[in-house]
Order: C-alpha cells, then sequence, then structure tokens
C-alpha cells in the first residue's frame, strides 16, 4: 500500500489546483505539518489566507474511516467552537482553517480538562447524526476480518482484547448512541495562540475522521488514557462532564472505557502495520495499548467494574443516566 514521496507530492498538487479557483491563488511552498499517523497535513496560503490541508492517507478506508461523517462532525464541532472551522472536504483530503497553536503534551492536557469535559459534552448532546456507528467490539472484528484477508493472522493478544470487549459490551451495551468523536490522542487537541479571533490557551480538537455514534464514556475513557490521567483527574474529567459528584457507576465505566481504547489503539496499529504508507513503527503502537491493556484487565478491580457497570446498566442506560 505504500505511497511514494512523488505521488504524494502529485496528489497534493492536483488538490491544491482544485482548490484554487473557490479559495484563491495559492502563494508560497506548502509547509509539511508533524503529528498525523494516519494521513499528510500541510500548511498553506490560499488566497491571502493560511489553511490547513489534510490528504487523506492510502486505504484508510480499511479503518472504519468514514469521510461523510467526519465531514459532518467537523462541521458541528466547528459551529460549536470546539474546532477549527471546516472550509472544504472531499474524498481524498478535508480543508480547515489554519490555528496558531502551541504544542501540548499529554501532562498539560490535564490543566484543560474542565474545558475539554464541556467540548466533550457539547458534542454528546448535539443533535447531530452521524451515519456510521463506532464501537469498539464490531471494530476488533472488522480489523480483524481485514488482516486475514491480506493474508496476516492475529494473535494471541488481539484474541484476548476481542475477549474483554465482548465482556465489556455485554455490561455496558451500546443501546443509545450519541455522536462522539473517538480518536482523543494528545495530538489532535490543540491550544490556540491568543489572535484569529481566538483566546490564548483555548483547546480545540481536531481529526475527526472517526467519529461516530458511539458511547460517550468512550470519548471520555479515550481522552483520559491517552494523556496519561491519574485518578484525581479522572475525578475532575467526569465531575466536570457530569456537574455533578462522581459516583462509582461513573468510575467504573470510565475505568472499562479505558481499556477498550487500549484494545482499539492495538488493533489499529495491527492494521495500520499492513496498509499505511507512513514511516511510523505501527506495530511497536501496538504492542504499546496491547501491553497497557493486559496490565489493566489484570487488575483484581475488573470484575468489581463489570459488575457494577453491569447493575447500572440493567437499571438506567449509560447514556442517558442523569445527572443528579
Amino acid at each position: 500500500m505504500a505511497e511514494s514521496y512523488f505521488g504524494r507530492v502529485a496528489r497534493l498538487e492536483e488538490i491544491l489546483a482544485r482548490l484554487q479557483p473557490s479559495l484563491g491563488l495559492l502563494t508560497g511552498e506548502p509547509v509539511p505539518l508533524s503529528g498525523g499517523i494516519t494521513n499528510h497535513n500541510f500548511r498553506v496560503t490560499l488566497g491571502g489566507q493560511a489553511y490547513v490541508v489534510r490528504v487523506h492517507g492510502i486505504g484508510t478506508k480499511l479503518l472504519g474511516i468514514d469521510r461523510d461523517a467526519e465531514r459532518v462532525a467537523s462541521s458541528v464541532g466547528a459551529q460549536l467552537g470546539i474546532a477549527p472551522e471546516l472550509v472544504a472536504a472531499f474524498d481524498d483530503c478535508l480543508v480547515t482553517r489554519f490555528i496558531d497553536c502551541e504544542p501540548v503534551i499529554p501532562h498539560e492536557i490535564a490543566d484543560h480538562v474542565e474545558a475539554l469535559a464541556w467540548a466533550l459534552r457539547s458534542f454528546h448532546d448535539s443533535p447531530a447524526k452521524l451515519p456510521t456507528r463506532f464501537w469498539v467490539p464490531d471494530l476488533l472484528q472488522e480489523y480483524a476480518d481485514r488482516v486475514h484477508e491480506l493474508g496476516v493472522q492475529t494473535t494471541a493478544v488481539y484474541g484476548r482484547a476481542a475477549t474483554v470487549a465482548a465482556r465489556i459490551a455485554a455490561a455496558l451495551p451500546l443501546d443509545n448512541p450519541r455522536p462522539c468523536h473517538n480518536d482523543l490522542l494528545t495530538s489532535n487537541l490543540i491550544r490556540a495562540r491568543a489572535g484569529a479571533g481566538r483566546a490564548g490557551g483555548e483547546m480545540l480538537i481536531v481529526d475527526w475522521e472517526y467519529a461516530g455514534m458511539g458511547d460517550p464514556y468512550f470519548d471520555l475513557g479515550n481522552l483520559s488514557v491517552n494523556n496519561d490521567f491519574d485518578e484525581a483527574t479522572d475525578e475532575r474529567l467526569l465531575g466536570a462532564y457530569h456537574g455533578a459528584p462522581v459516583t462509582d457507576t461513573r468510575r467504573a465505566r470510565l475505568a472499562l472505557m479505558r481499556i477498550l481504547s487500549d484494545a482499539r489503539e492495538g488493533a489499529w496499529g495491527v492494521v495500520q502495520a499492513e496498509i499505511s504508507e507512513l514511516d511510523f513503527d505501527f506495530g511497536r503502537y501496538a504492542r504499546t495499548h496491547f501491553e497497557r491493556m493486559e496490565a489493566a484487565i489484570e487488575q483484581p478491580q475488573l470484575e468489581e467494574w463489570l459488575a457494577t457497570a453491569g447493575a447500572a446498566a440493567g437499571d438506567t442506560n449509560p447514556q442517558e443516566e442523569t445527572d443528579g
């Protein structure tokens, strides 16, 4: 699936030629942006305005990405003020307004946890109807099928990921899906510098390509585990998200979704190792997430989390739990 450097350049040139009639002439050279592990990102100036052009990676449809869902989610996120303005979206690229931003590292995300909790809650509560479903147990089976089609056998740890995902799904069935981001890596959270209508330090969420109708608690667990939140930060996250005291049920759901997040990331890395043309060690990425997942499922609290979350789900749907 590898794409040559010249192939990428040719694709970018064709995309820019297509954009110029509506956005204005290109000035200067496109500047590659680092951080992406699925696509190629460039800062470009068209008609005197700065944009980010994301050229979709080859074979990304195999990862379960729905570009229509991405477009809708990106637009809704921008309308809510939690994402950059969406300018254009095509099958092979997506264009957003460039936001002058500062890099962040995982431990800094904790300083903004209340703002991010509000941002996620606003998106989850929005009326957006995304045209795809995101549910990790289903996704693990789809990923396994795809690598098998490529002649690659999944490993024992992949099987354990599927098993624990099924147990979590049994405790927390996806009965009332809500619009979710589903990919809250540190690199998908940006901190704006002051200017261009943005307050300095404002956190925005980018890269909505895995958006789908799913479990809001997956977003919370995904944010937590990918940004190394400790227990105190998780308490702040849950408290800010619900605007209410944290309960054992909510703690259990968050803990289970942290596990589900690592199961998904590990499986995603397995597929990317087979299809991606990017220069990135996806095998190591998969091992890192699977190892953290295994460490979590070996904890004695796992059975307690499943029982607590499952018992509550029998009375109140996880997505409809009241905040009182």
